[in-house]
């Protein structure tokens, strides 16, 4: 589709090793990826596009998602460099789709409408108002330096309680679990951040 609509497509890969190997070798102008790539299925394509977004800023990325990820896609605009996330379900229409890949190549950011009112939602939204009095207190004590089990010894309750209250405010604060990230670090950067 791409070739046809005088695209120049130099290269396609199965997999997230071989699209950064590409995009590595070829340094085209737009890398279009899925947010879910093999091998692991999970943000592999977010992975690829932060890579790009670092070793090659002249690189525009798009990138193709089932669903909304909010933190993922503020983690890519983050970085001031054109973007475009669209959902598979908007790129159905055809003539959009390659206006879309048309503009990011371009240097503009285009981002699907229901990912912006995510994104407009949560920043109006107190993240913290989610979390339950006990959550909050165990939050506090985490930004305050304290171990599960100092955060247990100064609550007056067992560590596997704090343990769950911990996992509760990862959750509620919508903390994914990626390999390269500790959650327990994003829960105190919000919470210091809204306070």
């Amino acid at each position: 589709m791409l070739v046809r609509s005088g695209f120049e497509v130099v290269g396609r890969a199965g997999d997230a090793h071989d699209a950064l190997a590409q995009v590595r070798q070829a340094k085209p102008d737009l890398a279009i990826l899925d947010i879910r790539m093999p091998p692991h299925h999970t943000s592999d394509g977010i992975d690829v596009a932060r890579v790009v977004q670092r070793e090659l800023p002249d690189t525009a990325i798009l990138v193709l998602s089932a669903h909304i990820d909010a933190h993922h896609a503020k983690e890519l605009l983050r970085e001031g460099k054109p973007i475009g996330y669209l959902l598979k379900s908007r790129i159905a229409d055809i003539r959009d789709f390659l206006q879309a890949v048309d503009r990011v190549a371009n240097g503009e950011s285009v981002l699907d409408p229901l990912l912006v009112q995510e994104l407009v939602a949560k920043r109006h939204a107190d993240p913290l108002e989610r979390l339950s009095r006990r959550e909050r207190e165990v939050l506090v004590l985490m930004a305050e330096g304290l171990s599960n089990g100092g955060i247990a010894r100064r609550l007056y309750v067992a560590e596997a309680t704090v343990e769950k209250h911990v996992r509760n405010v990862l959750t509620k604060l919508d903390l994914p679990d990626i390999g390269d990230q500790h959650r327990r670090v994003q829960a105190v950067v919000i919470y210091l951040e809204s306070r």
